[in-house]
C-alpha cells in the first residue's frame, strides 16, 4: 500500500474533494441558514471554521503539486494556481459581500484546476517515461 504522498494523483484527488467541499460549504450556508436556523449559531457559520478548511485544502494541495512537479514533470505554474485560488478565497469578501459567492467560486476553481491540471500533467510525464526505452534520458519538456 503507497501511502498518499508517494502518489501525487491520489493527493489531488484529495484535495479536489476538499476544496470542492469547502465551496459547497461557502456557498450552501446562504441557504441552509434561513431554512435551518440551528446551523447559524454552530460552528459552520464561522469565520476560523472556514479558514481551517481551507488552510488544510492548501497543505494537501500544496504537497500534492510540489510532490508532481518534483518527481515528475518539472511544472510549477498549478502551485501558482493554487496559492491565487487560496489568496482569492481567504479573501472573499474583498468585492463586498455581495460578490462573495463569485469570489469563492473563483478562488475554489483556481483550486481544483490546479489539481486537475498537475494530475494531467503527471499522467502525461509517467505515459512518456513508460514509452521510453531503456536507458535513453526522458524529456520533461522545460528549457
Amino acid at each position: 500500500m503507497s501511502l498518499p504522498a508517494d502518489n501525487p494523483t491520489k493527493l489531488d484527488k484529495i484535495g479536489i474533494w476538499i476544496s470542492s467541499l469547502c465551496a459547497f460549504h461557502c456557498l450552501a450556508l446562504p441557504v441552509a441558514i434561513p431554512l435551518l436556523p440551528l446551523i447559524s449559531s454552530t460552528f459552520f457559520a464561522q469565520l476560523w471554521f472556514e479558514r481551517m478548511i481551507l488552510t488544510i485544502s492548501m497543505l494537501i494541495g500544496a504537497v500534492a503539486l510540489l510532490s508532481g512537479a518534483l518527481r515528475y514533470h518539472n511544472r510549477y505554474y498549478p502551485i501558482a494556481m493554487l496559492a491565487i485560488g487560496g489568496v482569492i478565497y481567504w479573501h472573499k469578501n474583498i468585492l463586498g459581500e455581495q460578490y462573495e459567492p463569485f469570489t469563492i467560486a473563483t478562488g475554489a476553481l483556481l483550486i481544483v484546476a490546479a489539481h486537475y491540471i498537475n494530475m494531467r500533467l503527471c499522467r502525461r510525464f509517467k505515459r512518456a517515461v513508460s514509452r521510453q526505452p531503456i536507458g535513453k534520458p526522458v524529456e520533461t519538456g522545460s528549457s
